[in-house]
């Protein structure tokens, strides 16, 4: 049995190298980005916590 790919993901994460490589995973496996990214910094763990939401281009976008 095929797994369907969702039509949206949200990524999120720290701003790290391993994120970016999460989003140009998605951009080889034929979504796109959609929307600006957003960065938050997490005062706490004292990092910066990234997301970016990318979706099928197949899938229209409901606005």
């Amino acid at each position: 049995m095929t797994e369907e790919k969702p039509s949206y993901r949200l990524l999120t994460g720290e701003d790290t190298h391993e994120f970016c490589l999460r989003v140009s995973d998605a951009l080889a496996e034929g979504y796109v980005l959609y929307g600006s990214p957003a960065a938050t910094y997490d005062a706490k763990a004292e990092r910066m916590r990234v997301a970016q939401a990318v979706i099928r281009p197949e899938v229209p976008a409901v606005r």
